[in-house]
């Protein structure tokens, strides 16, 4: 599984973008940039529609590689991640 970061710079250089372009996109250095491509930092969920454009992907696909990258960042070596996200879409669908 890629990590969000991978995900970032693989579409990145599939575009042939140089990194300071879209650091500059994002108004941050790009160290910053670099540091999230590697995993080593976070993305903000408020960086995901500026990515998006920057990236020419749709902002749905942005939110889900992001939302992905967390849980497995965070959660994905547990047991019963799959049936914990089971009960979490019947309780997200039981709210709307």
């Amino acid at each position: 599984m890629n990590t969000f970061g991978e995900y970032l710079r693989n579409r990145r250089e599939q575009l042939g973008l140089p990194l300071r372009r879209v650091a500059a996109e994002l108004d941050i250095d790009t160290s910053i940039l670099s540091k999230i491509e590697r995993s080593e930092r976070t993305a903000t969920k408020e960086m995901l529609p500026i990515l998006a454009k920057a990236l020419e992907v749709q902002e749905k696909e942005m939110e889900v590689e992001f939302i992905k990258g967390l849980i497995f960042s965070e959660i994905g070596d547990l047991k019963f991640l799959k049936s914990g996200l089971e009960e979490t879409l019947n309780s997200i669908k039981s709210h709307e």
